[in-house]
């Protein structure tokens, strides 16, 4: 966890960085972490996510157009073997979901892998809770992204010939997609955030959580400075965000301190690599 303040901040804010295959028990290893959150008065995350109406038009977002045949991008023994993969692991085969996005499938399997192979439960994971404690209290829960860029970054941020690549690497290459996230959490863990970063971004990774993601992520960082400037400025904001954002040279917490913010760790146990 970080404390952010400085740039005329008239209060301090807090940011904690989160794993989403980490239980939330492990907050209670955090020192402070209770405290500070009660100091703030919203919490600002990623997306929204207690957002019904912006959820259900997600899932719309996640439909091919009906002018795009899935089939088409595949060869006979490919598309068999997405099925295969689509039937163990959801129960629904290619005849029922034919209509979704490849990255919407990519992403499906993924976390069905995270359950089975490491044990993610995305009722105990550490990733919403803070968002679903401020929903209950009737705090205000602010995304930095709007519905039109979360469709983009969750459905499009890839061009589409590629997200057709990447799920077939998932369904032919599950252990890649596990030794990632299993080095990741690892990784966080151990407080080496910016070593994160260079996993994501580094050539050795041939996972389909690679270095155009990174890209992607560094530059909307940038945005998410600037959005966060006038909360910031008001202070009282407790910011949770997967970690993958936030470290390496163009993480948000280099981007915060590049805009004149002091970003120091509140947790002394956290590793800073430079």
């Amino acid at each position: 966890m970080y404390e952010i303040s400085g740039n005329s901040a008239r209060h301090k804010s807090y940011l904690l960085a989160t794993n989403r295959l980490v239980d939330m028990q492990f907050l209670d290893t955090i020192p402070n972490v209770f405290k500070c959150f009660g100091q703030c008065d919203k919490v600002i995350t990623e997306f929204a996510m207690q957002d019904y109406e912006a959820i259900a038009a997600l899932r719309q977002a996640a439909l091919l157009p009906d002018s795009v045949i899935l089939s088409n991008f595949y060869s006979e023994s490919e598309y068999g073997r997405i099925d295969n993969t689509l039937r163990n692991y959801l129960g629904l085969g290619m005849d029922k979901l034919c209509r979704m996005k490849p990255s919407y499938l990519t992403e499906m399997i993924r976390t069905e892998l995270m359950k089975q192979w490491l044990q993610y439960n995305e009722q105990r994971s550490m990733e919403n809770f803070f968002e679903t404690v401020a929903a209950e209290r009737d705090m205000p829960v602010i995304g930095l992204d709007n519905i039109g860029e979360t469709m983009y970054m969750l459905f499009d941020r890839e061009p589409f010939h590629w997200q057709c690549t990447e799920l077939l690497k998932v369904v032919d290459y599950p252990e890649i997609e596990v030794k990632q996230e299993r080095t990741i959490k690892a990784m966080y863990l151990d407080g080496r955030l910016s070593d994160i970063s260079y996993q994501i971004e580094g050539p050795d990774n041939i996972s389909t959580l690679s270095y155009s993601d990174y890209k992607v992520y560094t530059q909307r960082n940038q945005q998410w400075v600037k959005r966060l400037k006038p909360f910031l400025t008001e202070g009282g904001c407790f910011i949770t965000l997967n970690a993958i954002y936030l470290g390496g040279d163009k993480g948000l917490i280099e981007q915060l301190r590049a805009a004149g913010y002091r970003v120091r760790p509140y947790n002394r146990t956290i590793k800073i690599k430079k």
